[in-house]
């Protein structure tokens, strides 16, 4: 039996089918799957994210240090409340972890890391912060609820103390309000908009059911799998590792190369990748057949060369089968999937694949249904 949330309870009591996830027993659906999914895409869900790591960081050194540990850079969230997504790297331009870095004030600033590998990134981190006297303190006494969909922030709105319901609606996206020992975040990892709750242990369980009361629906694991890549969000350990680089895992967009001079880990080895050029591609897939697209099927472009699955699975929203996958370099439009020793048709699309609840991805035709 893996760790468990301050939630488990509540989530067992409710005939939550439990799984292990990253050394967790953590829901996978309450019911139906598909349903939690469009609940999440038409109204709002609640997911439990407790197993995330929640890691605050504070001292005269705490900026400098995250200057330098990720692959984004602090410096731009100028104002406190904002919020960054980053990959942490080894020398290698290897990827530990992807994570959101807060800014609350001054050098005050909070991480939000994967369940699997926040032991990982303790160990990496803690003794660097310890070298440079930054306090580290991971937040243990913090449960994390993700409330995501078109009406999430009315629900949560309706959860939170009169004086701060008004800057809390009035967040921008990836900002975040701290009051007290809770924090609200305008973050989410479903492409829909939505707040993630940070707030103490022993206030989830009430809070959970606060927001049952008035509607939402409790949601697992599975339906945040589809939400995430229907959004085009990378998993850890699925799309990108530490034997990945973040130019072709399709996070480019995360590593600030500006300023010339900020010397964070891995910068190296991507300069180096950069002037080499010709790297793998990491794109988007819709197959164009009856079937399903799993991680690690392989994948034909033209010239017979090959590439890999990293994440498949049949889109509730779009009624076929999407996929990401790191393909050569010059990999064509048109290629094929192995699905089940079946070479199918697929087509390499841009993310997301669905964002808002509107799909971006022309040509659908339900083709590739569910079999």
């Amino acid at each position: 039996m893996g760790r468990r949330t301050p939630l488990h309870d509540l989530h067992v009591a409710s005939g939550a089918r439990m799984v292990d996830f990253g050394g967790w027993d953590m829901p996978v659906a309450y019911g139906s799957q598909v349903e939690e999914h469009h609940a999440v895409r038409r109204a709002a869900g609640v997911f439990d994210v407790s197993h995330m790591g929640i890691i605050d960081l504070s001292g005269a050194g705490a900026r400098a240090l995250l200057r330098g540990l990720l692959a984004n850079d602090v410096a731009r969230l100028a104002r406190g409340g904002r919020a960054l997504y980053s990959c942490l790297l080894n020398e290698a331009g290897g990827i530990l972890d992807d994570l959101i870095a807060y800014h609350f004030a001054a050098d005050d600033f909070r991480l939000i890391v994967n369940a699997g590998s926040r032991d990982k990134d303790l160990a990496w981190i803690g003794p660097r912060a310890a070298a440079a006297g930054v306090r580290l303190i991971e937040r243990t006494d913090l449960a994390m609820l993700a409330v995501q969909g078109p009406e999430a922030r009315a629900h949560v709105a309706a959860l939170l103390p009169p004086a701060v319901v008004d800057a809390a609606l009035a967040l921008p996206a990836f900002h975040a309000l701290r009051f007290g020992a809770w924090c609200v975040a305008r973050t989410g990892y479903t492409g829909e908009d939505g707040f993630e709750l940070m707030l103490p242990a022993a206030a989830a369980a009430d809070a959970w059911r606060a927001l049952n009361a008035r509607g939402v629906r409790s949601c697992g694991l599975g339906a945040r799998d589809t939400l995430r890549l229907e959004a085009g969000m990378n998993l850890y350990g699925n799309d990108m590792d530490e034997t990945t680089h973040p130019l072709e895992s399709g996070l480019a967009w995360t590593v600030a190369f500006e300023p010339a001079d900020r010397d964070f880990t891995g910068r190296a080895a991507l300069e180096a990748a950069r002037a080499r050029g010709a790297m793998r591609r990491f794109v988007g897939l819709v197959l164009e057949e009856r079937a399903v697209m799993r991680p690690h099927q392989r994948v034909r472009v033209a010239g017979g060369a090959e590439g890999q699955v990293t994440s498949g699975t049949f889109s509730p929203t779009l009624q076929c089968s999407i996929a990401f996958a790191r393909l050569p370099p010059g990999a064509e439009p048109q290629v094929e999937v192995e699905v089940r020793g079946r070479w199918l048709p697929a087509r390499v699309v841009k993310f997301p694949f669905v964002r808002n609840g509107r799909a971006l991805v022309s040509g659908i035709t339900g083709g590739s249904k569910q079999p």
